[in-house]
């Protein structure tokens, strides 16, 4: 009778964010923002506005490459890890 929304279980997309990235797309544009008003109200204006483009380009293209790792960060090893194994022979004294 009534649609159902079945996109509940993929991540939410933005602009090419997904997920936990678009809260740190907007982070490091706020925070460019902040730091280039810093820069431009105590050295330059042109300094500030400069020092807010760049900072919020490597920002975003800093959050691009982390998204290409995966939502979550997981180590991936190609290493063959082989784990020792302490075992007794016998149970030795138990109790006194």
């Amino acid at each position: 009778m009534y649609p159902i929304y079945k996109g509940l279980q993929k991540p939410l997309v933005y602009r090419g964010f997904k997920g936990k990235f678009i809260a740190y797309g907007i982070c490091s544009l706020g925070l460019g923002l902040v730091l280039g008003g810093f820069s431009g109200a105590l050295i330059n204006m042109y300094f500030g506005g400069i020092i807010t483009i760049v900072s919020i380009a490597l920002g975003l293209f800093y959050t691009f490459t982390k998204q290409k790792s995966g939502l979550h960060e997981k180590t991936r090893s190609r290493k063959i890890h082989i784990h020792p194994i302490y075992l007794r022979r016998g149970y030795g004294k138990i109790g006194i």
